[in-house]
């Protein structure tokens, strides 16, 4: 079974420069691979695919412009991964499946070094430090998090929020089989309690907590004092290209917010999976949300977005898949709160602002959510995710 770890790491001065500068050859060569296939459609010739751009570029390129030299100073495998990764975007937009490629700006910090291993001595892990290609024996902030001589197929390095991160590919053992499980359970989620449960079990929503409120209010705060220097940076005539060194500063504390409000969030998304995997169902019912439906709410979309109703769903899928559970998913339109868990009568008119449903033919009344989470438990018709 293939699992993936990510930890921060502690380089040094030397290796935080070969960092940067990989992670700008690999965003100057997926940007240019894009590019020079635009400028191929236009002139009316054929497309060129990644293993050819990479011979073009070292073969032809660069030795007729040897001002681009130092494209070949880092990581070849680095720069060659960000090729396939530019072409792997163009066959999803050929298949239809995605959108053109987009350029990769230097402000999203969305590129990584990828470095395959290619030698059983390219990545090796030990308790408190991990051997990544081109850059040695770097430390890790948490010790003993990746297993020790774990067995590496690949990772990458990626540069976030003012801080340094590894992520690798270990091949471990087969999912955990429980022999030992109970009654279902379906999750219900929403936005005044972020999940209920139809054992009981009922999941606050860590957004309407003071700390998270805090940091937000923090954060609008940085936001504005960026907006003023920013606003003031352009009357004077400057360009984003010429931020000064406050303006630089004031950006980094923005993204430093951004990312710990990420990381809180993400970690609360952990906490709630392993108390539902900890009871040992059977199996788990969740509804199908349409998420992109529900953030045209122009009210809620916002609230909506910052629940992570996605990432929810994929990771509990995955920690389904890791021990043995059945994750069942209902249809999209399935009455999951339009149902009587009781008598199984169905209420046609139901407005959001009921939270308690009561049944207008058995005269049940029940909380909204736990009576969704129940019907969720007993649904009959259902896709399985793993």
């Amino acid at each position: 079974m293939l699992k993936t770890y990510k930890t921060e790491i502690k380089p040094n001065a030397e290796q935080k420069r070969k960092i940067h500068q990989t992670l700008g050859v690999c965003r100057f060569v997926y940007n240019f691979f894009i590019s020079h296939n635009k400028e191929r459609y236009e002139q009316g010739q054929s497309f060129m695919s990644g293993i050819d751009f990479s011979k073009w570029l070292n073969n032809d390129f660069i030795r007729n412009n040897p001002m681009y030299k130092w494209i070949k100073d880092v990581s070849s495998k680095a720069v060659k991964q960000s090729i396939m990764n530019a072409s792997q975007a163009f066959e999803k937009f050929f298949r239809k499946k995605a959108g053109f490629p987009r350029f990769k700006r230097k402000k999203d910090q969305d590129v990584k070094a990828y470095f395959p291993k290619n030698n059983k001595t390219d990545w090796q892990v030990e308790r408190h430090r991990v051997k990544i290609p081109t850059l040695g024996w770097v430390r890790v902030k948490e010790f003993g998090y990746i297993p020790p001589k774990a067995n590496v197929r690949s990772g990458t390095v990626s540069f976030k929020a003012g801080r340094y991160y590894v992520s690798v590919l270990v091949d471990e053992h087969e999912p955990i089989c429980e022999t030992n499980k109970g009654a279902g359970i379906g999750i219900d989620v929403g936005l005044k309690h972020f999940a209920v449960c139809s054992n009981g079990m009922v999941f606050s929503n860590i957004n309407e907590t003071a700390k998270i409120k805090k940091l937000e209010k923090r954060l609008k705060r940085e936001q504005r004092k960026l907006s003023r220097k920013i606003h003031m940076h352009k009357q004077k005539g400057g360009k984003p290209a010429t931020f000064g060194r406050n303006i630089r500063k004031q950006i980094a504390k923005v993204q430093k917010l951004h990312h710990r409000l990420c990381c809180i969030r993400q970690d609360y998304l952990n906490k709630v999976i392993n108390e539902v995997v900890k009871t040992k169902p059977s199996f788990i019912t969740m509804e199908d949300l349409n998420v992109k439906g529900m953030m045209k709410n122009k009210h809620l979309a916002k609230h909506i977005q910052k629940q992570s109703f996605h990432l929810f769903r994929k990771k509990l899928e995955w920690k389904c898949k890791q021990h043995g559970i059945e994750l069942r998913v209902a249809p999209r339109f399935y009455p999951s709160s339009k149902m009587c868990s009781q008598c199984g009568g169905t209420k046609v008119h139901l407005k959001l602002s009921e939270r308690v449903f009561r049944c207008e033919q058995c005269g049940c009344e029940i909380d909204r959510d736990q009576n969704a989470a129940i019907n969720l438990a007993r649904a009959m018709t259902y896709d399985v995710a793993c």
